[in-house]
Formats: structure tokens, sequence, C-alpha cells
């Protein structure tokens, strides 16, 4: 037996829900996950600008303490003293402040014009010396732990 269909145009009501269901729970998975890949995009920015400015405390550090056998750390409380004492221009548009501490050498920056999660909070760049005398640098800050570099 065959059934012959009518002129059949357009979709049914229960089919259109169903694609509707679908793009509504795709949307609500994927609408997060790329706005957190935003905010990681953007913290790359400044972890770029940081790491720089480790590189050259590092080396600050490990000329000076070669002559006196003890690591010294700069005194930079703003930007313009790292431009100063360091030779970098840091800053830009992801960063409102950044400073290095003399007494720990802990870089830390103020993020901006990221999004209103992380803006105000901070990053930061702690040194530690490792076992043959090396400096370590280690992630750390205010900001959510999942926006936070590995390494």
């Amino acid at each position: 037996m065959l059934f012959k269909m009518g002129n059949k145009k357009g979709f049914t009501l229960l089919e259109l829900l169903i694609v509707v269901a679908i793009i509504g729970i795709l949307a609500a998975i994927a609408i997060p996950t790329y706005r957190t890949h935003v905010i990681r995009a953007r913290i790359t920015d400044v972890t770029n600008a940081m790491r720089h400015v480790a590189s050259a405390v590092s080396i600050y550090a490990q000329e000076l303490g070669i002559s006196g056998g003890t690591i010294v750390w700069p005194n930079c409380p703003d930007s313009a003293s790292i431009q100063t004492s360091l030779g970098l221009g840091v800053g830009g548009e992801r960063i409102s402040a950044i400073q290095i501490s003399q007494a720990t050498g802990e870089i830390q920056a103020t993020l901006t014009n990221i999004d209103s999660s992380v803006n105000g909070r901070t990053l930061s760049l702690i040194p530690s010396i490792g076992p043959d005398g090396g400096i370590i640098w280690n992630w750390d800050g205010t900001v959510p732990a999942i926006y936070i570099p590995k390494k």
C-alpha cells in the first residue's frame, strides 16, 4: 500500500519548537564559554606585558646581586618609575596601574577595560629563588582563578 502525501509545504509546529529548543541549548552553552575565552584573550595582553617586566626585573636583580651577593629588587611604585629604572614602557589600555615591590620583587598590575568581572582586580608575578640561584616567577592575584595563567 502506498499512501500519497498531499502538497505538504512548510514545517509543523513541533518541528519548529524542536529546532528553537536546540538553538537555545547551544546558545546557553556557547555564550558563557565565548565570554570566558574573550576575557582570557584580553588578560593575555596583560600577562605579556608583565613577562617583559619580569625579564627586566630578573636582569636588574641578578646584575646587582652578583656584586653584593644578595638579591636587590628595583623600587618602582608606578609605571613611570618602571620606565625610568628598567627602560620599559608599560601600560596600555588593559593595565591601569603597575608596580614592583622593592621588598619582595612582586610585580602587581591592576586590570582595566577587560570585563566587569575582572576590572579593578590585580594580577601578580611573585619571584622566588630556585635551588640554582635563578629566579622563578609564579602567578597570583585577586582575579578569579580561572583567569590566572598556569605558568
